[in-house]
């Protein structure tokens, strides 16, 4: 075991652990078992490289202009600054995770995370170096590590990486799932489905037109994300605590986020405003009302094919793929899992979206104090539809079963609601004594009308054919055609 102090005490701790005093505080502070996110964790790594790399550049600068020895600030050896910028990297690409012990719920804005990493960072520093872990007189998180840094813009910052880098995966899974839709849409082309309003049954529509609603539905949340990252890609790094910038060089100030693009290859830009970017997270609160959107379309869709290809249905209208066994009592039953999977991972999503608006908006003053609940919450969020996009495309969409399309247009015309291509033609109310007369005795729109005799019966064929049925709208020579024909008779 080794010994760590703090201004408030002493704490032991195992001799390997590369954490230190700081996260065991807030692990005692804060007892709860919530995962903190890898991808936030790498992409603090990520800042940290980029301030480590900034620091080097600045420590250049500043040997060209001026004397060493005549500045009025003491330079972190290259040596040390070496070590720091490869454990950075290392945290960078996922190294370590298991010695960052804080969970993801917490209080402190951060200050946890930040410190869990920058003694991570530290103690692998000193072993890169061969000194004895928590060996701080060498290299210090606070002096070290931390150099011209804040949690209060680390933090942050590096939540917005992860975030826009999951926007990106979330886009590239939105747009595989539209294609496997757009298949789908193609494949079943003019196929007639019996349309349904409020859960009746309504005018004939096809399988096309479904799955088109789908397909444009996806493709307004592929846009909506793909404009995600406009909207979130201003950060407050080198703003310091409040984003004044203060006991910050200036150079760092404006040199740091163009080495954070460099190294992301992401649009992310600083604040012209960095006390605002600080202050205020309603660009999370923004980013995240277009996940909810994306998630109310999953919802929507998965809803519908599980109805559709539900035990409810006498004739089943299509049926998804048998994924697993659904009893454990009742032999051969299979359940729609994949649209349970989504439909609760949505509502998760909605209960974040209700977090992050609450948080955000309990920001004081100059900070918001509960920035890891709502990161956490956002980057729940965005996995989540990932993974939601992702077991469509591969468990559910593909393979999609339409039935018979003779059978489906048979019970057409058994459906009373079919009576409605008649009424340009024969009125509302002779229209409605069909469909009364259809439903009472249980017979097709033909039967009704042999013995209503309100259409022709060649007449009454053209209009209930397919092509006919799901016609967009109706022209007055359609109209014109039918009274000729209706005046020989």
């Amino acid at each position: 075991m080794r010994i760590e102090k703090d201004f408030i005490g002493e704490q032991s701790l195992p001799d390997e652990a590369m954490y230190g005093i700081h996260s065991v505080r807030a692990v005692e502070n804060f007892p709860n078992n919530t995962a903190f996110s890898v991808e936030w964790y790498k992409a603090v790594g990520t800042v940290k490289l980029a301030c480590y790399k900034t620091y080097q550049k600045f420590k250049l600068a500043a040997n060209d202009k001026f004397e060493m020895e005549s500045l009025p600030i003491k330079f972190i050896d290259d040596n040390i600054i070496g070590a720091l910028t490869a454990s950075a990297l290392e945290v960078d690409a996922g190294k370590y995770f298991e010695h960052f012990i804080v969970p993801a719920i917490q209080g402190g804005a951060g200050t946890s995370i930040n410190m869990n990493v920058n003694e991570i960072i530290a103690n692998a520093s000193l072993k890169k170096l061969e000194r004895p872990l928590g060996n701080y007189e060498i290299i210090d998180p606070f002096e070290h590590a931390n150099i011209y840094q804040s949690t209060n813009d680390v933090i942050p910052t590096a939540l917005t990486v992860a975030a826009m880098q999951l926007l990106n995966t979330l886009e590239d899974s939105i747009n595989n799932l539209r294609h496997e839709v757009e298949r789908q849409e193609s494949s079943c082309r003019n196929t007639i489905r019996q349309g349904y309003t409020q859960m009746q049954a309504a005018v004939p529509s096809t399988y096309d037109k479904l799955f088109s609603n789908y397909n444009n539905a996806l493709s307004r949340d592929w846009w909506r994300v793909s404009k995600c990252q406009e909207r979130i890609k201003e950060v407050n790094m080198g703003g310091g605590a409040i984003g004044t910038g203060i006991s910050i060089p200036r150079y760092f100030i404006m040199q740091v986020v163009n080495e954070l693009q460099q190294l992301t290859s992401l649009p992310i830009t600083r604040s012209e405003n960095l006390s605002d970017a600080t202050s205020n997270l309603d660009r999370f609160v923004e980013v995240h009302a277009t996940l909810k959107a994306h998630a109310v379309n999953l919802e929507k869709m998965v809803n519908d094919l599980r109805l559709l290809s539900s035990d409810l249905f006498v004739n089943k209208e299509l049926s998804i793929p048998q994924r697993q066994v659904g009893s454990s009592i009742m032999p051969g039953k299979i359940n729609p899992v994949i649209p349970e999977f989504v439909i609760s991972a949505v509502h998760k999503i909605y209960a974040n979206d209700q977090l992050i608006s609450s948080l955000c908006g309990q920001g004081c003053l100059d900070l918001n104090a509960y920035l890891p609940s709502i990161g956490h919450a956002l980057l729940d969020s965005l996995k989540l539809l990932i993974s939601c996009n992702n077991s469509l495309h591969k468990n559910l969409i593909q393979n999609i079963k339409l039935n018979s399309e003779s059978n489906k247009v048979h019970q057409t015309y058994f459906n009373p609601s079919v009576t409605t291509a008649l009424t340009p033609y024969i009125g509302y109310h002779k229209a409605s004594e069909l469909a009364a007369y259809m439903k009472k005795t249980n017979t097709s729109v033909y039967e009704a009308n042999k013995q209503l005799k309100y259409i022709d019966n060649k007449e009454l064929n053209e209009l209930m054919k397919p092509e006919a049925l799901i016609r967009q709208g109706y022209s007055l020579n359609d109209l014109k055609h039918l009274s000729i024909s209706q005046k020989k008779k």
